[in-house]
């Protein structure tokens, strides 16, 4: 298993400058905001999609390795981590090539887009639903409240917030992709305390296919994820704690994503109602930078209350 998350880290590196140059010469590159920071505006043109390979690249090493090795990774938990990978990366990456194409920034209508991550998130819950319980760990309390019927309403939710959660957090070279190794590597560590191998390799190549994708990633970013990773990212780590029974803690270890969509939904919510803003410009990353943060010190800082976050969880999910 190790042998593996080395071969796709390896993948990756090898692949990211080859498929940099390939964007570049089609002409698949980043289309900034008219309204954006004035500092993001020198990024018009470059590569996007790159989320492609960190899709792409653990995906086909995980089912070759289930195919071609006596080891039965392919399960119905593994079944459903992987389709919410690559469909919600589906959709992003239908939401970037529109974009790509009519080089503006409006890609998928909003209510198109959500509706499609809504079936998802009803298909990935009907096919959990079959085999697992709609039971929900209560960290702290370590006790297991069965929601019944309003499960449905917890996964829909999860999934649908975690996807544009992640999203929303994509607007910051390097901070989208290092806030998700850090958000994963607790999972990966629940996934091996429940003796679910097959879930926890899975998560490690993920987490090793960023770490390759981010050498290009951070500033100056060579190659942005797009909605294709973005998307993909936040339905992986919904599905990973619906299948670990994680639900709770996802809230807390991805607290960084929740702050971001959070600040939007504020921001729209309360300049709707009183034509102010709150913060200088929402998602919250950009509001730091308007404040004068450069981007650096902005994915560091973000970075740290990431890793005090997920140690949290990571603390109470095996307390």
């Amino acid at each position: 298993m190790i042998s593996g998350c080395l071969v796709t880290l390896g993948l990756m590196l090898g692949l990211m400058p080859a498929l940099i140059d390939y964007l570049h010469r089609i002409k698949f590159g980043q289309t900034e905001r008219g309204e954006g920071l004035e500092s993001h505006k020198k990024k018009n043109g470059t590569p996007t999609m790159g989320g492609l390979a960190f899709i792409l690249v653990p995906t086909l090493v995980f089912l070759l390795l289930s195919l071609c090795t006596p080891f039965k990774l392919l399960d119905m938990n593994t079944g459903i981590i992987l389709l919410a990978y690559v469909g919600y990366g589906l959709i992003g990456f239908i939401d970037d090539y529109i974009i790509v194409v009519k080089k503006d920034n409006e890609g998928l209508k909003p209510a198109v887009k959500f509706a499609m991550q809504s079936v998802l998130a009803v298909v990935f819950f009907l096919l959990y639903r079959s085999t697992a319980s709609t039971g929900v760990w209560i960290p702290i309390l370590d006790q297991t409240i069965d929601l019944g019927v309003w499960y449905f309403f917890l996964v829909f939710i999860m999934f649908t917030a975690e996807t544009n959660a992640v999203n929303f957090t994509d607007g910051v070279d390097g901070l989208c992709a290092g806030q998700m190794v850090i958000a994963l590597v607790p999972f990966l560590a629940f996934a091996f305390f429940q003796q679910q191998a097959n879930v926890g390799f899975l998560i490690g190549l993920v987490i090793c296919a960023l770490l390759g994708y981010l050498v290009f990633n951070l500033h100056p970013a060579k190659i942005f994820m797009g909605d294709t990773g973005s998307l993909a990212l936040g339905g992986l780590i919904a599905a990973v704690a619906m299948v670990l029974k994680q639900e709770i803690l996802l809230i807390l270890i991805g607290a960084v994503f929740v702050a971001e969509v959070l600040s939007v939904i504020i921001q729209v919510t309360h300049y709707k109602r009183t034509k102010k803003r709150i913060f200088r410009m929402a998602p919250l990353h950009h509001h730091y930078e308007k404040g004068g943060w450069p981007e650096e010190k902005v994915v560091r800082n973000f970075w740290i209350a990431g890793i005090v976050c997920a140690l949290l969880g990571l603390w109470l999910g095996v307390m």
